[in-house]
C-alpha cells in the first residue's frame, strides 16, 4: 500500500509540475487524475479526501519554490548585484504583483467552500477546459502588436486588470496561468512578459491559497480526528506530501524553462488545442462512459 501511495504522488507531482506553469489548468487535471487513481492513505474515506484537498495545494509550494530558485535574482530587489535604479524597479515589480493578487486573494477567502465543493465537477471543468481553449485559439488569430516589452511598461492599472482575470481561475480548469496569460496578451502584453508575471503573481496567490487550505486542515483535523494524528498526518502522509513537494519542484524547474524558450519563437495555439481535446475527452467519459 505504501510504495503504491507513493508512486501515485510521484505521478500527481509531475502533473502538477507539467499544468501548473503551462496554460492547461493544474486543477483540473489533478481532480481529473484523482477521479482514476483515488488516494487511499487512510482507512477513513472522508479522511482521504480531506487528505487529497491538503496535497493538492501541497505540492503547488514545490511548484512555487522552483519559479524563487529561478528567478530568484530578478525578484530580490536587496541584491548587491543591482544598483539603486533596478532595486527600486524590483520593488516596483513586487508592488505591481500585490496589486494584481488582491481579487482573487479577496474571493478566493470568500467562497473557499463553494470553489472546493460545487465548482470541482467534472462538468464544470469540461465547460472552462473548451471555453479557454478557444479563447487561446481566438487571442493568437488577431493580428497585433505588443506594447508592453518590459515590466517598467506595465502600470498598476494593467497589473489590476490581470489580477481580476486570475480571480476567474478560481474555476477550476480555468488555469490560473492561461487566465493571466490570455488577459495580459488582451491588454497588450508580449507573451514573454504575460508568462512572467504570471509566474510571479502564482508567488503570493499560492502561499496565500495553500496556507489558508493548510490551516483550515489542521483545525478541522483537531475535531474531526483527535489525537489520531498527533502530527497533524501519519507517516505514509507526510511520505507522499514530502514526494509530491519534490517531484513538483524539480518537474516545474524544467518546465518554466521549456516555456519561456518555447514562446520565444512560438504562439499558445497548441495549448487551446490540447484544451479543447482533453475537455471533449472529459465530457466524453463523465457524459457516457461512466454514466
Amino acid at each position: 500500500m505504501a510504495v503504491y501511495e507513493i508512486l501515485k504522488s510521484i505521478l500527481m507531482g509531475i502533473v502538477q509540475g507539467v499544468t501548473e506553469w503551462l496554460p492547461i489548468s493544474s486543477t483540473g487535471h489533478l481532480l481529473l487524475l484523482d477521479q482514476f487513481i483515488k488516494m487511499t492513505v487512510s482507512g477513513i474515506t472522508e479522511r482521504n479526501q480531506d487528505f487529497f484537498n491538503v496535497f493538492k495545494v501541497f505540492i503547488q509550494l514545490g511548484s512555487i519554490l522552483a519559479v524563487l530558485v529561478l528567478f530568484f535574482h530578478k525578484l530580490n530587489p536587496f541584491s548587491n548585484k543591482k544598483t539603486a535604479d533596478e532595486k527600486k524597479q524590483t520593488l516596483s515589480l513586487w508592488g505591481k504583483v500585490l496589486v494584481a493578487s488582491i481579487p482573487a486573494g479577496v474571493i478566493g477567502v470568500a467562497f473557499n467552500d463553494l470553489i472546493d465543493g460545487a465548482l470541482s465537477k467534472p462538468f464544470v471543468i469540461t465547460a472552462t477546459l473548451i471555453f479557454y481553449g478557444f479563447m487561446f485559439l481566438w487571442l493568437e488569430n488577431r493580428k497585433y502588436k505588443p506594447r508592453i516589452n518590459d515590466f517598467s511598461e506595465l502600470n498598476y492599472k494593467t497589473a489590476a486588470f490581470i489580477g481580476v482575470c486570475q480571480m476567474l481561475a478560481l474555476i477550476p480548469g480555468t488555469s490560473r496561468s492561461g487566465a493571466t496569460i490570455l488577459g495580459a496578451v488582451l491588454i497588450g502584453s508580449s507573451r514573454y512578459i504575460a508568462a512572467e508575471f504570471s509566474f510571479f503573481m502564482a508567488i503570493p496567490a499560492m502561499f496565500g491559497g495553500s496556507g489558508i487550505k493548510l490551516l483550515k486542515f489542521a483545525m478541522d483535523s483537531g475535531e474531526k480526528y483527535g489525537s489520531e494524528y498527533p502530527l497533524l498526518f501519519s507517516g505514509l502522509e507526510w511520505a507522499v506530501l514530502l514526494t509530491g513537494f519534490i517531484v513538483s519542484f524539480l518537474v516545474s524547474v524544467a518546465v518554466i524553462r521549456f516555456l519561456m524558450s518555447y514562446i520565444k519563437k512560438h504562439d499558445f495555439k497548441v495549448f487551446g488545442y490540447y484544451r479543447i481535446l482533453l475537455g471533449l475527452l472529459v465530457l466524453l467519459y463523465f457524459g457516457f462512459i461512466k454514466t
